[in-house]
């Protein structure tokens, strides 16, 4: 007989978190943390904006935090305190009405006096039920009522203290209640020792071994146990000061009938007296605002208010805004309790990409303990900064400029994967020893172009490269201060790993021109500064030309103003707007000093200044030069590109 093959069906995980889902995109979230230092902000800062973000298909802090909020609204718009004074009154007017009942179908004495003595007790609840601790009832419905008046008290106050006793004390016997009153004298002897400095791991042994099912926690130590019960007692005052002040005395009151018996409250009076003591550091004087219809006992209460003690200090967890914060902070347990197993794995997620974007060393420290793009994190966005550029030069021409290394030279003795638009020749053997190791894993395919490695070749000449980039304030207000960095990013990317015998030198150029690192211009801060200095900029770009003779010059300028300053014989930057003669010569002499060198110029103009077009067109005519006028987002693009055309 053949045996059917049982029948199999995929699709997403829909019972709970996918197990196997990917933690984080560690790549997106350096180009995020990158786009961020870029406009200005601090690595710090981006860091912990991202982690405020979150990513794709994982919420940040920010959104965990809605959620605690969320909870915690609805926690007190939906509930209110007063449950049990409510419960104690429908017990207690049941009672009433039962013996009134009884008393006025007899006609003795006795029956009116006590009908006297009943319209006569106090208005408050508590005083009604003190007074009737004496009375003889007549009617057994009535006395069943107010017993049981007395024992929902004692179990909703052991219920506000210790977990599970509501439901452990129902139809409690003398006997079940007189164990519980030795439990907290037992405990209140405890504490006291413990308070006094006296060594209590013995006394706390045996106090567990005899009253140990009264402590599902489970505490392994009289601090632990103390722990667990302070955290209640705190809670359940904290129910107390969220009432009114009549709502507090009426049950203050009650709590004396709990069990028939005072000496119950006592004790519980004593406990709470003792932990605040011992524990002064647990917030005992707060309070909450509960406004909803869903009336709740005090044991319920005490629970509510303990919830929203947790919500608190989660959500301070998650606000991060301490000194030292860091997110292994997070209470992940307490996370998954109150928002769900899906907010416990974004939380981990969270923390594991903190802890691997750390381990990974893509922060430094400076010298002023400031914290600062590493040179392997510039490496990073460098690359998803070529990526895009790249994208957009073969989506623009149908093709992908090369932007290996050396596509006509000697072989370096290096491989690399094939890349879309690679020509060079095949290294045949690391080829197929790839498509090997991947059947070996499983797939049946004989090659697959992942397979593909090329051989890398030498370039044969070597080009010493000035990109000169507008830090005028107008470059930061018309949202091209991004764009330009990123275009700087990406050429850097680009030499620095193909073209590793270039010489780029980066200038930026406001009132004054300096010459930067990559990472200074990464982080650098938009400021209101007046004056273009390409002048100042040429003359950097020219003593970096002239430390590489044997080098092609090329001279690549980014700007989207007219020179408006330049540099007198004694360092001062002159400034004049509209351009000064003054300016323009000096511009200009300095570029003609450059074009002796034989450099080759573009000029990247942003935006439509018809002036500056002009400008720059004329200067390109006398340098031999281009000028390209991008978007944008095709700025990156047209650098690159000019600057492998140029390298060709």
């Amino acid at each position: 007989m053949t045996r059917r093959r049982p029948g199999y069906q995929y699709g997403p995980y829909v019972d709970g978190p996918d197990p196997l889902a990917p933690p984080f995109d560690l790549r997106a979230a350096m180009d995020e943390i990158g786009r961020d230092v870029m406009e200005g902000s601090s690595p710090r800062t981006a860091l912990q904006e991202l982690l405020r973000r979150g990513m794709e298909n994982r919420r940040g802090l920010d959104e965990l935090t809605r959620e605690i909020y969320q909870r915690r609204s609805k926690l007190q718009r939906e509930n209110r305190l007063d449950g049990t004074l409510q419960e104690v009154r429908e017990l207690l007017r049941r009672a009433l009405d039962a013996e009134l009942d009884s008393l006025g179908r007899q006609d003795t004495d006795d029956a009116r006096f006590r009908e006297m003595q009943l319209d006569a007790l106090p208005n408050d609840t508590g005083g009604a039920v003190r007074e009737l601790n004496e009375y003889d009832w007549q009617n057994s419905d009535a006395r069943e009522a107010y017993e049981e008046i007395r024992d929902l008290l004692g179990r909703e106050l052991l219920d506000q203290r210790f977990a599970g006793m509501k439901q452990a004390m129902e139809n409690a016997t003398p006997q079940d209640v007189e164990a519980i009153r030795e439990m907290l004298d037992d405990l209140n002897g405890l504490l006291a020792n413990h308070a006094a400095g006296q060594d209590t791991t013995e006394q706390f042994q045996q106090f567990m071994a005899k009253h140990g099912e009264h402590f599902p926690e489970n505490p392994q130590s009289t601090e632990e146990l103390i722990d667990t019960l302070a955290q209640r007692a705190a809670a359940a005052q904290r129910m107390l000061n969220s009432m009114s002040a009549e709502q507090r005395a009426e049950l203050m009151e009650l709590s004396q009938q709990a069990f028939g018996d005072p000496r119950l409250a006592q004790a519980l009076a004593q406990l709470d007296a003792q932990l605040q003591g011992l524990r002064p550091g647990e917030d005992w004087d707060g309070q909450g605002r509960f406004r909803g219809e869903n009336p709740m006992g005090m044991g319920e209460a005490t629970r509510a208010m303990e919830e929203l003690g947790q919500l608190d200090a989660l959500a301070e967890q998650l606000s991060q805004s301490y000194p030292g914060a860091r997110l292994e902070d997070i209470d992940l347990e307490s996370v998954g309790k109150h928002l769900g197993d899906q907010a416990r794995v974004d939380a981990r997620a969270l923390a594991d990409l903190e802890r691997e974007l750390q381990k990974q060393g893509l922060f430094t420290r400076a010298a002023d303990g400031s914290l600062q793009l590493s040179p392997k994190a510039l490496r990073r966005l460098g690359e998803s900064a070529l990526r895009e550029v790249v994208d957009r030069i073969g989506a623009r021409r149908g093709e992908r400029e090369t932007n290996r290394s050396g596509a006509a030279g000697e072989a370096t003795g290096a491989t690399r994967p094939w890349a879309f638009g690679d020509t060079e020749a095949w290294n045949v053997p690391k080829t197929l020893l790839n498509a090997q190791l991947r059947r070996a894993g499983g797939d049946p395919r004989s090659l697959d172009v992942t397979d593909v490695e090329i051989v890398e070749t030498e370039q044969k000449t070597r080009a010493c490269v000035a990109l000169c980039v507008d830090t005028s304030w107008s470059m930061v207000q018309d949202g091209r201060w991004v764009p330009m960095k990123r275009t700087a990013l990406a050429l850097h990317q680009l030499i620095s790993t193909r073209f590793r015998g270039d010489d780029l030198k980066l200038i930026t150029f406001g009132r004054h021109a300096r010459s930067v690192e990559l990472g200074e211009l990464v982080g650098l801060d938009g400021a209101y500064e007046q004056g273009t200095n390409l002048h100042h900029a040429m003359l950097l770009a020219g003593q970096h030309l002239r430390r590489n003779p044997d080098a092609q010059p090329v001279v690549l300028v980014v700007t989207d103003g007219e020179p408006t300053a330049h540099l007198e014989p004694d360092g001062h930057a002159a400034f004049d707007y509209p351009t000064s003669p003054a300016t323009l010569r000096a511009t200009v002499a300095e570029v003609d000093r450059l074009a002796g060198l034989r450099a080759v110029f573009t000029f990247f103009v942003l935006g439509e200044d018809p002036r500056l077009a002009a400008f720059l067109d004329g200067l390109a005519r006398r340098c031999g030069g281009r000028v390209v006028a991008p978007t944008l987002d095709g700025l990156g693009a047209e650098v690159v590109a000019d600057y492998l055309r140029t390298r060709r």
